[in-house]
């Protein structure tokens, strides 16, 4: 049985996963609050391990193929995205303080599609759009209205 890139690191992700989650499962209950501080972790942390083991299979079931079947199909790396990437994710942690978590996720989430696959067409555009103000509004619903999280206010904008 060999292994890869791919299988070692889901065999990373997944022995961290399952360390904090069984440290999620420790955390204390609070007797007024019917969900834990570890209840959401733990559902993350589920989903984690879950698709590491996932990788970890998909990567000895792809080592297994003899190597005259494997065709070489590469995709081509592209390391520009992967920087561009990074800069929309620095920017995003920059304008939050000022913008605002509502604006700046809009303009995060929809800066970033753009980036990963430039919309062609105005139709393709304004499915961008709504799917960057969507996002903004059901998190901030999730978050601040059911949750009770306070999220970022902007010191430009003032909400």
């Amino acid at each position: 049985m060999s292994i890869g890139r791919d299988g070692i690191a889901g065999l990373v992700l997944l022995a961290i996963s399952l360390v904090l989650l069984v440290q999620s499962f420790q955390l204390p209950s609070l007797p007024i609050v019917p969900v834990g501080p570890g209840f959401y972790p733990a559902i993350v942390l589920s989903f984690m391990a879950a698709a590491s083991a996932l990788l970890v299979v998909q990567d000895v079931l792809k080592h297994r193929v003899p190597a005259a079947a494997v065709v070489s199909d590469a995709p081509r790396r592209n390391y520009r995205l992967v920087v561009i990437a990074f800069a929309i994710v620095g920017a995003y942690v920059a304008l939050l303080p000022l913008l605002g978590f509502r604006l700046a996720t809009v303009l995060f989430v929809g800066t970033l599609q753009a980036a990963l696959d430039r919309p062609k067409s105005a139709r393709q555009w304004v499915v961008l759009a709504a799917i960057a103000l969507g996002t903004a509004a059901v998190s901030y619903v999730i978050f601040e209205r059911y949750l009770m999280v306070l999220l970022p206010r902007g010191a430009w904008t003032g909400f």
